[in-house]
Parts: structure tokens; C-alpha cells; sequence
């Protein structure tokens, strides 16, 4: 029998290691211990569900269980219910997260008992009967709102404010898209206001985008430091959660492990 080189039987010893060593690295990944192993995404306004794609993908691969709300952005009320029934089919701890005016919306739903935490990504987070537009007032407003339209109630931004502001830092070919999916959010939601704050009892995450032209990165920060969140600042406009589904998604992983928690 010929003798194996020494090369060879190091080329052997390697790949019997990694075959060892395979089922053990998925069964680590496929047993992390989550504090919350299900997660919630809610989007905001002129958005619907599918601008979380990206970000649903990491997460499933790291091992969450993840449902988007299709949130009909009619009114708080609307908003409220819809996430709830999704919360309520949920099997276990919950985290929830929000995009944009999907903020208010956590502020009231995540007091549930079974939410272990709340995560913003360029969110609102009003505190209990807050004026939430008085508040915003305080900081100057992006170029976004001189592109809103309003139609029968119902408001859309125009394709020049959505693709140059909603959605800068986007490729454009990939904002034309988001563009043609937008969701009319009518004209009254934005006053809606909520009873509660769970941010308050519940542990906070906040993605603060540098580059936002739609809500004030300045307000960001304020809500973030008032919730006393666990922060990070990404070099993004309003739509992270797209140009930077990594890092977000990256923040939530690390939410539903409780890091960060005080």
C-alpha cells in the first residue's frame, strides 16, 4: 500500500474535522437561546410589509420566528388591532419592532405581557397621550413633507419626495420599486394618539438613521435617550431597514438575546 504524504494526511485530517464538526455548528445555531424566539415587524407609513424583506431573511436564518404586519395605516385604531391579532398568534415571547410611524403603534401593543422588548428603527415613540406633532415641530421637518399628497383622505408622497428623501441611500432601481408598492396612510393618522408607552416598563432598542430626511435624526436621538435604549446610529436615510437590513437586522438579533439590557 502506498504511503500517504504528510500533505495528504493533512488534506484527510481537516476534513474529517469539519465533518465532525458540521452538525455541532448547526445544532448551535439552530438552539440559541433566544429570550424572545418570535419577532413581530411592524412598517410605517407610505410602506407596506414587503420593506422588510431583507431583514426577515437574516432573521430566519438566525433562527427567529418572524411574521410582518400588514398594517392598513387607517387609524391608530386599525393599526393597533392588526398587530395585536398578529401578537396573539404568536407562541411564545414576542419582540416587537417598528419602522417609522410603526412606533406609535409598539408604544400601545408592547405593554402585552408576552412582549419581552421593543425595537425602533428611525421610529416615532411617543410617550401616553403625547402631541406627537408638537413634539416633531421642535425639530425642523425633512424635505420629505413638502412631497406629501393628499387624495380623499388618504395621503402618498410624490415619486420626486419618495425617491430623492423616503428613500435615499436606496439604489434607485430598488427605491422605483418600493416607489410603486407605497401604501396610502390617511391624512388623519399621524394625530392619533396612544394611552400607553411600553417603553417605560418594557427594555428599548433604537437604530437612529444618520442621513434620515423624513423624521429629524435630532428627534431620533431625543426619543432614543428619553426611552434610555440600547442605540446605534447607522450611516442611512430613512429606510435602513433596506439600505442597511444587515446592521438592523444585526440590532434586532441582538434585542431578542436581551444585549444590552440594563
Amino acid at each position: 500500500m502506498p504511503a500517504i504524504s504528510r500533505a495528504t494526511f493533512a488534506k484527510f485530517a481537516v476534513a474529517a474535522a469539519l465533518a465532525w464538526a458540521a452538525p455541532s455548528i448547526a445544532s448551535a445555531r439552530d438552539n440559541q437561546t433566544f429570550q424572545a424566539s418570535n419577532v413581530v415587524l411592524v412598517h410605517g407609513a407610505w410602506a407596506d410589509g414587503s420593506s422588510w424583506s431583507e431583514v426577515i431573511a437574516r432573521l430566519q436564518a438566525a433562527g427567529l420566528h418572524v411574521t410582518a404586519v400588514q398594517n392598513p395605516l387607517t387609524s391608530l385604531g386599525d393599526s393597533v388591532a392588526e398587530t395585536r391579532r398578529v401578537l396573539a398568534q404568536q407562541d411564545g415571547p414576542t419582540l416587537l419592532v417598528a419602522h417609522s410611524w410603526g412606533g406609535t403603534v409598539i408604544s400601545q401593543v408592547g405593554t402585552d405581557p408576552k412582549v419581552t422588548g421593543l425595537v425602533y428603527v428611525a421610529a416615532r415613540a411617543p410617550d401616553a397621550n403625547e402631541d406627537f406633532v408638537a413634539l416633531s415641530a421642535k425639530f425642523p421637518a425633512g424635505p420629505v413633507r413638502a412631497g406629501v399628497q393628499t387624495h380623499d383622505g388618504f395621503t402618498t408622497l410624490s415619486e420626486d419626495a419618495f425617491l430623492k428623501h423616503f428613500a435615499n441611500g436606496v439604489p434607485h432601481a430598488q427605491a422605483e420599486v418600493l416607489y410603486a408598492e407605497q401604501q396610502p396612510t390617511a391624512a388623519t393618522l399621524f394625530t392619533g394618539r396612544t394611552t400607553d408607552a411600553a417603553w417605560h416598563s418594557k427594555p428599548s432598542w433604537y437604530a437612529v438613521s444618520k442621513q434620515d430626511e423624513t423624521i429629524n435624526p435630532d428627534l431620533e436621538r431625543f426619543l432614543a435617550k428619553r426611552m434610555r435604549a440600547t442605540t446605534v446610529e447607522l450611516d442611512a436615510g430613512h429606510l435602513s431597514l433596506v439600505s442597511h437590513a444587515k446592521e438592523v437586522a444585526d440590532l434586532i438579533i441582538s434585542a431578542a438575546h436581551g444585549d444590552g439590557q440594563g
